[in-house]
């Protein structure tokens, strides 16, 4: 008994009979895709640049991100916060 890899028994259906041919999906089209990477990194110096510019933008919004949540986290017990009542302030240098 010969049994066909279910690939290959579908092609054979698909050759077989166009009215199955006709239900599949045509692929979308790709343009837009090549045309933004055609244009942006067509040379090696742009890419790399563009992936500076991504990880250092990256860098920025998650350090910023993870300090707002710290703070908002341990309001009250940083020394920021607490600095008023151990901290005399005076107007004159004590030197």
């Amino acid at each position: 008994m010969l049994i066909a890899h279910p690939t290959v028994s579908r092609q054979l259906v698909l050759q077989a009979s166009p009215s199955i041919e006709a239900e599949r999906p045509l692929p979308r089209p790709r343009e837009a895709n090549t045309t933004c990477c055609s244009a942006l990194f067509r040379k090696n110096y742009a890419m790399l640049a563009a992936v500076f510019t991504a990880g250092f933008a990256f860098e920025v919004g998650f350090n910023n991100g993870v300090n707002k949540w710290w703070d908002n986290h341990n309001r009250g017990r940083q020394w920021k916060d607490i600095r008023s009542k151990y901290v005399e302030e005076t107007g004159e240098d004590d030197e």
